[in-house]
């Protein structure tokens, strides 16, 4: 292959950072690669985003030390990928909670996912080994429910299709700050792989409709006041759009993936080729749309070598 495959060559040692984006409310991140989420309540923690694997996920508990010693009790996980859920042993937490179609995305091709992931992204599973197996959650819900820290309360939401099928959201009303997992980026490419391009803008626009002060996104710096909430939703639907309609017109047209994925770049490298993760995940996006647009609504399950094959076709 002419570019090594996803990110395989990204061995790079990511800074991390830990920033306050509302009263105890902090965002973990890491230069593009994946966030996570700290609320801190009256008596305990939430974390949102496990980390790949327990010790990565315990680079995200020592900065929770350093700033309070309640116990962590609940740790929400936005969707089912690998990278966000398979450090959720590390913090001890009594309660897990997906979206009940995250949980059935588990059932359905977690393992599938984590074997595809691990291949693409070695750095994000740096000790693999004490992963104990797949993350299952304690607690589900289906459009919405809220967790009480003390008085503290924490609304967790399905607000419609857009990185995977089984997104949520976290709002804490109190002050007006969300964690939105991967629908949101930041500078980051967004991975449509598992994607619907179609309800996306308007899972966005639900988002918009908050009027936040701040959001985590699911990768890319902490956003804190209402011109960079605003900037991120912009740029990430730019992103979508720019992905969707060329390949989609291709498709449409009865061309084939290698004329979708030409007429992407076309669009999007004037754009984005910048971005974290750009072309890691523009293969795959690729072929996401292209299939979407043949009206293949599930999206089909990425394994190794599939992921291989597609690569080999398009990126090789």
């Amino acid at each position: 292959m002419a570019k090594a495959f996803a990110s395989q060559g990204d061995l790079s040692e990511k800074k991390t950072s830990f920033t306050e984006i509302g009263p105890g409310l902090w965002a973990f991140t890491a230069e593009g690669d994946p966030n996570s989420g700290v609320i801190i309540g009256d008596d305990s923690v939430m974390v949102i985003e496990a980390q790949a694997t327990p010790r990565l996920a315990q680079k995200v508990i020592d900065e929770i030390r350093k700033v309070t010693d309640k116990p962590i009790s609940h740790l929400a996980l936005t969707h089912y990928h690998a990278v966000r859920v398979l450090g959720a042993s590390a913090y001890g937490a009594g309660q897990i909670i997906m979206g009940e179609k995250a949980r059935a995305m588990v059932a359905e091709r977690g393992q599938e996912d984590w074997d595809s992931e691990f291949q693409r992204f070695p750095r994000l599973f740096e000790g693999h080994e004490s992963i104990p197996g797949l993350t299952w959650p304690t607690t589900t819900f289906n459009d919405r429910m809220s967790v009480y820290l003390g008085q503290r309360r924490i609304d967790l939401m399905h607000l419609g299709r857009a990185h995977t099928a089984g997104d949520i959201v976290i709002h804490v009303p109190d002050a007006n700050v969300m964690f939105t997992g991967d629908i949101v980026e930041y500078k980051s490419a967004c991975y449509c792989g598992d994607g619907h391009f179609k309800d996306w803008p308007a899972t966005l626009d639900a988002i918009r409709q908050f009027d936040l002060d701040a959001i985590a996104p699911g990768r890319g710096d902490a956003l804190t006041g209402r011109e960079k909430v605003n900037a991120a939703l912009d740029l990430t639907e730019d992103f979508i759009r720019s992905t969707w309609r060329p390949a989609a017109r291709v498709a449409l047209k009865g061309g084939s993936l290698k004329e979708a994925w030409d007429a992407v770049r076309a669009e999007c490298d004037p754009k984005f080729k910048d971005y974290a993760i750009y072309e890691h995940c523009l293969p795959f996006n690729v072929a996401r749309a292209y299939d979407e647009a043949r009206d293949i609504d599930t999206p089909r399950i990425w394994t190794a070598q599939r992921d291989i094959e597609m690569w080999e076709a398009l990126q090789g």
